[in-house]
């Protein structure tokens, strides 16, 4: 059931029921990578650029709050690292009430539907959903359609992955995209609850743009977008086009225009 604090803060986290997230929990996954080692200036360039929020681990917390310019933060509660023995493993980081006490808006936590460890992960989801209910803190849940025989962008799976998220009581959802507006069309109708797509390792900017403009073509409420925006050479700029598409539902070349990011292929 809604309250007048889940909404509000949902309202810190987006825009008239929109998305543009911008995770950077990756220094846990991947180490200090481009774009997170100076993470104070990265969060302002994209705050600057139209981001709603930015997400992270929750000891970068300190990190974020003078950088974000009023815009919303999410803590991410579990992780694991590329070079462990099984990055789907995702081990709990923190609780609701570490993210309150770091000034989270709003909590996030990963689920892979259909991984040898989706048992595991479905129960901690759902003692922290019950958590943040208490609290009135929102839900992001990052669904992900993986594991052994998955396809990780199948309409099908990814429409379980987000119906999952649903079922266990995430308030929002992230997920894969199915690689076309059509077939994403089944995803975002497997659920009530706002979809965002994940970007994935960066493309071009022109692919990055036609893959948000596709999700909005088909219903979607945004993104949840990290290597794609941060490991960008103008993380600004890209989270401006980005923005221009999920909030001003402008075109591709429009958004690639404004954000004086057209002459990039």
């Amino acid at each position: 059931m809604t309250t007048a604090g889940l909404d509000a803060r949902l309202n810190r986290i987006g825009t008239d029921d929109s998305y543009v997230i911008i995770p950077m929990d990756h220094g846990l996954t991947m180490g200090a990578v481009q774009g997170l080692k100076d993470i104070e200036s990265t969060i302002d360039g994209v705050t600057r650029g139209g981001a709603d929020a930015v997400l992270t681990q929750k000891g970068i917390a300190p990190r974020v709050h003078d950088n974000k310019n009023g815009k919303g933060y999410i803590v991410h509660l579990n992780g694991s690292t590329t070079i462990g023995p099984d990055e789907q493993d995702k081990r709990m980081t923190g609780t609701v009430e570490e993210a309150i006490k770091a000034g989270a808006d709003a909590v996030s936590f990963h689920i892979n539907v259909g991984s040898n460890y989706e048992p595991d992960q479905l129960t901690q989801l759902a003692e922290v959903t019950e958590t943040a209910d208490r609290f009135g803190i929102p839900v992001l849940a990052m669904a992900y359609a993986r594991g052994p025989g998955v396809d990780s962008t199948d309409a099908e799976s990814l429409g379980h992955a987000v119906r999952f998220a649903e079922e266990v009581g995430a308030d929002l959802v992230k997920t894969g995209y199915s690689g076309d507006a059509e077939s994403f069309q089944h995803v975002v109708e497997s659920t009530r609850l706002p979809v965002v797509i994940a970007g994935g390792s960066r493309g071009t900017d022109r692919e990055t743009v036609e893959m948000v403009r596709g999700v909005m073509d088909a219903g979607g409420s945004g993104v949840s977008m990290g290597r794609s925006i941060f490991q960008h050479e103008q993380p600004e700029a890209i989270t401006r086009a980005v923005s221009g598409v999920v909030h001003d539902d402008l075109s591709t070349e429009d958004a690639l225009t404004e954000s004086g990011l057209a002459l990039e292929v």
